[in-house]
């Protein structure tokens, strides 16, 4: 089961550029964690993130074609499902129609106040794959 997707456009401005005259790949990571982050606090609610936060377990990028100043990047973001303490996050970037980069985050729920892992509660699953 996948969640609905989130989308936003950006306009790649001077600042996210490399001495290649790029989009850096620091910074496709930047905004995989950006919209992560938004798409987040757009379903979940004051309550849950008082008691929870997540942090990254890792990250997986690939490049498959570049973004240069001025272009407008779509990204799209969706949850593929919730584990035990995990949550497979996808995070896809398009010029135009063309795929350019795609990410793969596993972000586990950490308890505020144990400081720990801990399972992830069915109202997640609530939030975001109705």
């Amino acid at each position: 089961m996948i969640s609905q997707r989130y989308r936003k456009s950006i306009i790649v401005s001077k600042e996210a550029l490399d001495q290649l005259n790029h989009v850096n790949n620091v910074v496709f990571l930047k905004w995989v964690q950006d919209i992560a982050g938004e798409h987040w606090l757009s379903r979940s609610n004051e309550d849950f993130n008082r008691k929870y936060y997540w942090v990254v377990l890792n990250h997986f990028i690939e490049y498959k074609g570049q973004a240069f100043l001025d272009d407008e990047i779509r990204i799209e973001t969706f949850v593929e499902k919730n584990e035990g303490i995990r949550s497979i996050r996808h995070v896809e970037f398009y010029k135009l129609s063309k795929l350019i980069v795609v990410a793969k985050t596993v972000w586990c729920l950490i308890d505020k106040e144990r400081n720990k892992p801990c399972r992830i509660p069915k109202t997640v699953d609530a939030m975001f794959f109705q």
